[in-house]
């Protein structure tokens, strides 16, 4: 085997290894409501009900406990079960109104 084809064929695989580690993202998504910056840090949809979405929040850079948002009733259920509704816009509106587009 000459050199060059040795030289590809190690090339070929170098890429192929680079694609095949993914590195972890943080890709925020954040707006600016009322003077305050609410970013969704994650979130997942339910899969029994699709109108709820777990989310874990942040409000001016502070973390919020993950809480279960309701959009079909506009409510949001805390972690110690209390539900409350939805602030007018809140990060309950946000989140509703991303996954909704």
């Amino acid at each position: 085997m000459s050199l060059t084809r040795l030289k590809s064929i190690c090339l070929v695989l170098v890429l192929i290894l680079s694609f095949a580690i993914a590195l972890p993202a943080q890709a925020f998504t954040c707006r600016n409501f009322n003077n305050h910056s609410i970013c969704i840090i994650n979130i997942k949809r339910s899969a029994k009900y699709h109108w709820e979405y777990r989310a874990d929040i942040s409000i001016d850079g502070v973390k919020r406990p993950t809480e279960v948002y309701n959009c079909r009733d506009r409510l949001r259920v805390r972690k110690n079960g209390t539900i409350v509704p939805f602030e007018s816009n809140g990060a309950g509106e946000l989140i509703c109104n991303l996954i909704d587009k």
